[in-house]
């Protein structure tokens, strides 16, 4: 790796040097309460975002506490008690949360608006969100009773989360406001989850009933077994010395202990439990707090096996950390047991804690490794005590100091701590010399650091009359030959490849991998049309297609100037690209009336409108519906008046490439708006929005569904959709036409559920997590794209057939949950690595419960890892359409 910045250097040092001279131990909750950053703006605008807003002055960026910039708060745009606005902040890192602190709008006494009641979610990745509950399982707290004092409330228990959502709740339609801090410290142990059987009852004669369950789990519970959550072993809350005493009030005995009896697991003598975490270290430490209240049969466990996963779609390795405790039968004290790990390496660890009685209770796991940052720290909420259980007290803004000096240490350490300071010095000499020499090796070899940039590459696809291009990820000329593209184009592109370096050349990738077949390397060079040896695979060769007519790729934007997928024009200019190339009529502009922004892109934007006698204006073989009226609802791509020439030259393609498709399952272009500035394309709108959305509200048609009038589809219905969707595609590959981001989000529904594919889905916020972002942008949706089309840049029918596979795997899971929803962009980016490697390592999506065995055989197959054993979608609407009840 090569540093160029001198504060990375920096940022090192002051690294090593808290690591050499902080102190480890558990996060204690009653100490953990610093400001995040809200108030001083340590927290970025671009991380604060909102379910909605009334004004662009009462935006997200302004809910922060004490301050008064815009109209003084965040105001949501209306709320109805069955609503869930939400107020949104990304804290960066994984972060042990504590306290909240709320405040209405003051507006310098001009504002009236507060939040009585509130609710907060959270999510550690982003995509996965839990709902927070108090000790009792109540999940509204108090919030403010006017618009200028602070209420600060604690979170008990507390969470441990990247992103917090902050929900007002109302009982009856009102406008609400919100000012926001938030309170806590860095949880940088970085542990994200464990897994461990469900806790148990201990009922003993003449004591009362334990519950050692662990009853603020937030993850699954399935099976007698909990997964992927985090609960009372990691709130910071050490259980007492008599297991049936806890800290809390108003809870039963044993609640501060997670506990199992020997004989009810099966008489295997130990319990198993895996933890997982948010990135690779190298552990020092483990320390279990463990009950040892002998007299109850409660000791600590006699030893512990550890065994560590590099990776989480890594095997275990079969070498296990064991050791083994010191039992002592005369100090019935709860304790800490330190297990050694010997700095090994891995992302998730499983152990195996062996019991040395009949029953073994925990109260807190924490983990230590050598890589762990400290939190530098910043102003302490000032309390005076702990608040009691979900009660709150009303504060004055500002109201935080420093924390105290801690203690002056031992001066018997002091040679030492200086020995080791000295040693950490020395060894930032050696780094810096070797950072320097690796910056000058860098500029020699002429690389950069590996980072993904906003490239273009521009298939080019042949049609009838003219050569349609369509944007993907640029890629560089790989001969001496300048590239094709508009005259303006940058030639000087990096290649995007998110894995290993090894990937960037399918050559290198042969001779690191000789088990790859000659039959794999012809279909990464484009199936039947490339020479057997990919060596010598040639730009124009490595792009082909299943189709003859695709050529060398050019250079152009992946993502719309409004957000969306755009279809271009390559051999036209802004100068002759005219009013006559455009076969779309021209709308008067006046009688468009603006009702909604339904997204947005770089330079233009998508919008909801009501247009004022189309019906008449299209006059008869109207695609749209019948109306009483003389308004339909209409979606408006607009440019920007900011917008560069290029941009605009790209929407007037886009325009043009949209008024030639003609079908009944892709969305229609019905009229423009380029007679003057800003220019307009207008398009059939949906009533029923997207499919992700429709199907996500609803449940599989069964007796209870009906009996309950609970919105529901069949096993027909979602077979009808996916004919329908099968059937636009096949229109657009007889075209040679590739959409590329084909996915639910992208197909809209009717009144009358006919779907119809479209491609707003990249520029609406709603599913900005489902692309993964390059520099802030959402650019590639990696979980529905081929493994070729993120490793090669290579996109086709074959590609969008892929991505057709996974939309049917989201058509028969109802939308509930994302593609490869387990695994982080990262990780799936990895498993596209597998797929090309091809040893078997690859995982798939899991098989529906409501797909029929024969139809998750035709995803599998739209997942084969070489192309030409894919089907078409000729192939694929003739499969489906004998299961639709004609």
């Amino acid at each position: 790796m090569c540093w160029r910045d001198r504060r990375t250097i920096m940022h090192l040092f002051l690294l090593l040097i808290l690591q050499a001279t902080a102190a480890s131990g558990q996060i204690d909750p009653a100490h953990c309460r610093y400001a995040l950053g809200m108030e001083d703006k340590r927290i970025k605008d671009e991380d604060i975002t909102a379910s909605s807003q009334w004004y662009e002055t009462t935006g997200p960026q302004y809910a922060r506490l004490n301050r008064e910039e815009g109209d003084g708060a965040w105001c949501p745009e209306g709320l109805e008690p069955s609503d869930t606005q939400y107020l949104q902040v990304d804290l960066g890192r994984l972060t042990f949360l504590t306290v909240v602190g709320t405040q209405g709008r003051y507006a310098r006494n001009s504002g009236n608006e507060f939040a009585r009641y509130y609710r907060l979610n959270y999510s550690r990745d982003g995509l996965l969100w839990k709902s927070w509950r108090n000790r009792l399982g109540i999940m509204v707290m108090e919030g403010n009773k006017n618009t200028y004092a602070s209420v600060i409330n604690d979170i008990h228990p507390p969470i441990i989360t990247r992103y917090i959502r902050v929900i007002p709740v109302t009982k009856l339609s009102t406008t609400v406001c919100m000012r926001v801090e938030l309170y806590g410290c860095s949880w940088d142990e970085g542990l994200i989850s464990y897994s461990a059987p469900e806790g148990q009852l201990m009922m003993q004669p003449g004591y009362p009933f334990a519950n050692l369950n662990d009853s603020t789990y937030d993850g699954v519970h399935e099976k007698r077994r909990l997964f992927d959550g985090l609960g009372q072993l990691t709130d910071g809350v050490i259980g007492l010395d008599d297991f049936l005493r806890t800290r809390q009030f108003s809870v039963w005995p044993g609640y501060d202990y997670l506990g199992w009896r020997n004989e009810s697991l099966g008489m295997q003598g130990y319990v198993e439990m895996e933890f997982v975490f948010d990135r690779q270290r190298n552990f020092t430490s483990m320390k279990v707090h463990s009950n040892n209240m002998f007299t109850h049969g409660v000791k600590i466990f006699s030893s512990v096996s550890c065994w560590f996963k590099p990776r989480l779609i890594a095997g275990w390795e079969p070498e296990a950390v064991t050791f083994n405790t010191v039992l002592d039968d005369r100090n019935p004290s709860a304790r800490y047991v330190t297990v050694p790990l010997n700095c090994r390496a891995a992302k998730s660890l499983r152990c195996r804690f062996f019991f040395a009685d009949v029953w073994m209770m925990f109260s807190e796991i924490s983990f230590q490794s050598e890589d762990t940052i400290l939190p530098t720290q910043a102003p302490l909420l000032v309390t005076a005590s702990p608040a009691p259980e979900e009660g709150t007290i009303t504060a004055t803004p500002k109201t935080t100091v420093s924390p105290s000096a801690s203690d002056p240490p031992d001066d018997g350490n002091t040679p030492v701590l200086i020995g080791c300071l000295v040693t950490i010095i020395l060894l930032l000499v050696i780094i810096i010399f070797l950072i320097l020499w690796c910056q000058y090796v860098c500029k020699v070899l002429e690389k950069a650091p590996r980072r993904i940039l906003e490239e273009e590459v521009t298939v080019r696809l042949s049609s009838c009359s003219d050569t349609i291009i369509l944007q993907t990820p640029p890629v560089p000329p790989r001969s001496g030959h300048a590239p094709t593209g508009p005259a303006n184009a940058d030639p000087h592109y990096e290649r995007v490849f998110l894995l290993d370096p090894q990937y960037q050349n399918p050559a290198v990738l042969r001779n690191k991998l000789p088990e790859l077949s000659q039959s794999a390397e012809a279909s990464a060079c484009g199936g039947g049309y490339a020479e057997p040896d990919v060596t010598q695979c040639t730009p124009h060769q490595c792009f082909h297609s299943n189709a003859p007519h695709y050529a060398e790729t050019d250079i152009v934007r992946l993502q719309g100037v409004t957000g969306s997928n755009m279809y271009a024009v390559p051999a036209l200019t802004v100068d002759s690209l005219t009013r006559k190339d455009i076969s779309a009529a021209e709308f008067p502009r006046q009688q468009l009336i603006f009702r909604e922004k339904l997204g947005e892109g770089q330079f233009g934007e998508v919008h909801l409108c009501e247009a004022e006698g189309l019906p008449e204006f299209l006059g008869e073989g109207s695609p749209l519906p019948e109306r009483d009226g003389h308004s339909v609802l209409v979606a408006v791509k607009q440019l920007r008046a900011d917008a560069t020439s290029q941009a605009r030259n790209d929407f007037l393609k886009e325009i043009k490439i949209m008024s030639r498709l003609n079908d009944p399952n892709i969305i229609r272009l019905l009229c423009v708006c380029v007679s003057s500035d800003p220019l307009c394309m207008v398009t059939e709108y949906m009533e029923n929005g997207d499919l992700n959305m429709f199907l996500s509200q609803r449940e599989i048609e069964s007796t209870l569904t009906h009996a309950n009038n609970i919105p529901s589809v069949s096993l027909s219905d979602l077979l009808h959709m996916s004919v329908q969707i099968s059937s636009g595609m096949k229109y657009l590959a007889s075209l040679n036409f590739v959409h590329r981001d084909l996915a639910t989000r992208n197909c809209l529904l009717d009144r009358r559920l006919t779907i119809k594919i479209a491609d707003f889905g990249m520029s609406r916020n709603l599913y900005s997590s489902d692309y993964y972002r390059i520099q802030g942008r959402a650019v590639l949706p990696i979980r529905w794209m081929a493994w070729e089309s993120i490793l090669l840049g290579k996109f086709t029918t074959a590609s969008d057939v892929w991505a057709f596979g996974v939309t049917l795997w989201e058509i028969f899971t109802l939308c509930k949950e994302q593609p490869y929803s387990l695994l982080s962009d990262e990780q799936v980016i990895e498993n596209t690595g597998e797929f090309f490697r091809n040893q078997g390592r690859q995982i798939f999506l899991y098989a529906p419960p409501l797909c029929p065995p024969s139809l998750f055989e035709l995803m599998m197959r739209c997942w084969s890892r070489d192309i030409p054993d894919r089907p078409t979608f000729e192939g694929l609407y003739q499969a489906l359409r004998p299961h639709v009840n004609q």
